[in-house]
């Protein structure tokens, strides 16, 4: 399918540019058993994975992806959480297959980058620069930057806003549901990649505008 040349190009974090669950996975076992509970395993934890931090907790606590744990416990919980993870954020987290390789194509090209995630600045500036692709970006939005993060289209608006370009000239590209719901709220056009976490659903159900299978593709989607 052909996508309209953009004059901004917006890529979510976790699931999109980065597989950080090795290291999600590693701090949430490790909080279970802090509280003394049985560790989940990193395959479990992939499943609730691409809400924030917060709903992940919460899942965790709870064993599945809706509700909510009680209260109490999840206070305990979250600032256990949130030590393990300023201290391994990175460790373990990899680039996927081709995405190094897109964006530098992309900057090549004269695109303007930025970074929308749903991930707290404290945890997403880190991880951007251990691995490489900080600098890629001449905006970086983060899950605290504004009142409301995705699907709410704030994050994307704000950042059209800042460069001051209108939103049919915006590209979003991510991996789930959500990134489609903000994308499409915000009038932008929605590119998907197939490998993230949308909690086992196929993301062609949510019907963006392409799917394409690495980053490195979307130069050549993106080619007159």
């Amino acid at each position: 399918m052909a996508i309209r040349k953009p004059a901004l190009i917006l890529f979510d974090l976790d699931g999109t540019l980065v597989d950080s669950v090795p290291d999600l996975g590693y701090c949430v076992d490790g909080m279970m058993r802090e509280l003394g509970r049985p560790a989940w395993g990193e395959a479990r934890v992939r499943e609730w994975v691409g809400n924030g931090v917060e709903r992940l907790v919460k899942r965790a606590l709870i064993g599945q992806l809706d509700g909510e744990p009680e209260e109490g416990e999840y206070l305990r919980a979250l600032p256990l959480f949130m030590s393990l993870y300023a201290e391994h954020n990175g460790e373990q987290s990899r680039l996927y297959p081709g995405v190094e390789s897109g964006l530098r194509q992309l900057q090549e090209a004269g695109y303007t980058l930025a970074c929308v995630t749903n991930k707290a600045e404290q945890f997403t500036l880190p991880l951007l620069r251990a691995l490489g692709i900080h600098d890629c970006f001449k905006l970086i939005t983060s899950g605290d930057s504004l009142p409301r993060k995705k699907p709410d289209p704030l994050p994307l608006t704000h950042t059209a806003q800042h460069f001051e370009v209108a939103p049919e000239a915006c590209l979003m590209v991510g991996d789930s549901s959500n990134d489609v719901k903000a994308a499409r709220a915000a009038g932008f056009g929605i590119v998907c990649v197939p490998y993230g976490y949308n909690h086992g659903v196929d993301i062609r159900e949510s019907s963006p505008d392409a799917v394409i299978p690495s980053l490195d593709q979307l130069p050549i989607l993106l080619a007159p």
